[in-house]
């Protein structure tokens, strides 16, 4: 016979198979209910019932709020300030920038290009 060192694995595998055939039982009822014919009940006639009212409440008064004086906020001084005298700031002398020489291009001769010969025109048949 076996001897098994973990008893824990043989309690899971215990768990899995009675799990699985659970399932299978219970799928089996659901479809002999699903495959079976429930005679049709007839629907109860109820009698009319009263609509409820809600009662009126009175409206409560509220009191009154009385009302506060605004507060009076004391009008502060206009503060004066003294005027300052605008800086002068110096002249300055403006730098003479000296005047250079426009550089003068030699003129280049113009090349000549050669005429090309005109290619004579072929007529294809």
């Amino acid at each position: 016979m076996a001897n098994f060192h973990h008893p824990s694995i043989l309690l899971m595998l215990l768990v899995a198979i009675s799990s699985v055939s659970c399932n299978l039982f219970q799928a089996e009822a659901t479809r002999r209910l699903l495959d079976t014919n429930l005679p049709e009940l007839p629907k109860p006639e109820l009698p009319p019932f009263p609509k409820p009212e809600l009662p009126t409440l009175p409206k409560p008064e509220l009191p009154e709020i009385p009302t506060l004086p605004n507060p009076v906020i004391p009008a502060l001084p206009n503060p004066v300030l003294p005027t300052l005298p605008n800086p002068e700031l110096p002249t300055l002398p403006k730098p003479e920038i000296p005047t250079l020489p426009k550089p003068e291009l030699p003129t280049l001769p113009k090349p000549e290009v050669p005429e090309l010969p005109e290619v004579p025109k072929t007529t294809s048949p």
